[in-house]
């Protein structure tokens, strides 16, 4: 009998991967996926973000996310891009949110001279292997490699859980940001 350990792999992010990726999302958005679903039921936004993840040019691109896979299935992604743009990148995002909310304007939640881990998500089965430290690090690596000395994420305030986690893996918090009716940790980790 032969034994084959398919082992796990990080890789960029394609189109193709919109239907195991969407899902993920809405696991790390929480009230913004309904927000954007203009929904209560979260996962009525996974057609918006698979749209969207298909898509080149906004904040929830494939463009911007690698993902985590195991025996051909997506585990777990991570997204972000320079925060000096998401005006841009969250311009196609907010043409779509006012078709429905017209006054709709979020606070800015990165900035300039930051690289921003907008998302990062991992299946519920899979939770608690280590893998969220693997993205974080895959992330941290992409973004050294495209010359930024520091990532940016923003935590939930009622989540502390979370904020420990990014602390174990380098952040601090850096500032209070409001978003999204929320107030958040702006947390940073400095790339050396």
């Amino acid at each position: 009998m032969v034994n084959i350990y398919l082992s796990e792999m990080i890789r960029p992010a394609t189109p193709y991967d919109a239907a195991q990726v969407a899902p993920l999302f809405i696991l790390a958005m929480g009230h913004i996926a309904g927000i954007f679903a203009n929904s209560d039921r979260y996962e009525d936004a996974i057609p918006f973000f698979e749209n969207f993840f298909k898509q080149s040019d906004n904040q929830y691109s494939y463009a911007f996310t690698q993902v985590m896979e195991e025996d051909n299935l997506i585990i777990g992604s991570i997204t972000g891009y320079d925060g000096a743009d998401l005006h841009e990148l969250r311009k196609p995002i907010l043409d779509q949110v006012r078709k429905t909310k017209p006054g709709f304007l979020p606070d800015d939640e990165t900035e300039a001279g930051e690289y921003y881990l907008d998302c990062i998500n991992v299946h519920p089965a899979h939770q608690g292997k280590g893998i969220g430290q693997k993205l974080i690090e895959a992330f941290c690596e992409r973004a050294r490699s495209l010359g930024y000395d520091k990532v940016g994420l923003i935590v939930d305030l009622d989540n502390p859980r979370a904020r420990k986690f990014y602390e174990n893996q380098g952040f601090s918090v850096a500032d209070l940001k409001s978003f999204m009716g929320h107030r958040y940790f702006h947390m940073v980790k400095a790339l050396g």
